[in-house]
């Protein structure tokens, strides 16, 4: 696949979708991998998963030798249009209010947790005192 490099677009290399006719996109370029399908240690499910969109994370991930990236020359048909590719988004979860699950302030719950222990300790005072005058 010699020649002058072509740019294509992410709809153009989306069609290169079959194990007849192959393309990835990674690290900004194109590859038309579909000879490599049956030699490709991971299977050909593997390279098929990853058309139609940017590939490199998934190629990345998996930690290629460098004779695997030296091999991926053969395979470069061009160079993809990147702005045809769209932009990741970072997830930024919801904004939300600060919840009181039990809908009281503050101020009450401190008090009863002072208050409650006290009382206790009063009602066992009290019993004592009574069990022993008896």
């Amino acid at each position: 696949m010699g020649g002058a490099r072509k740019v294509f677009t992410l709809a153009q290399v989306s069609e290169h979708n079959t194990p007849k006719d192959c393309w990835l996109i990674i690290n900004g370029k194109v590859y038309e991998v579909t000879k490599f399908l049956e030699d490709h240690p991971g299977g050909d499910e593997v390279l098929l998963s990853a058309t139609g969109k940017d590939a490199t994370d998934d190629f990345e991930d998996v930690g290629h030798s460098d004779s695997a990236r030296g091999m991926m020359d053969q395979y470069r048909v061009g160079e993809i249009d990147v702005s045809t590719i769209p932009k990741k988004m970072k997830y930024k979860p919801p904004k939300q209010p600060h919840y009181n699950q039990d809908k009281t302030s503050e101020f009450i719950v401190k008090l009863l947790q002072f208050l409650v222990p006290l009382a206790i300790l009063g009602l066992a005072v009290g019993i004592r005192i009574y069990t022993k005058s008896s």
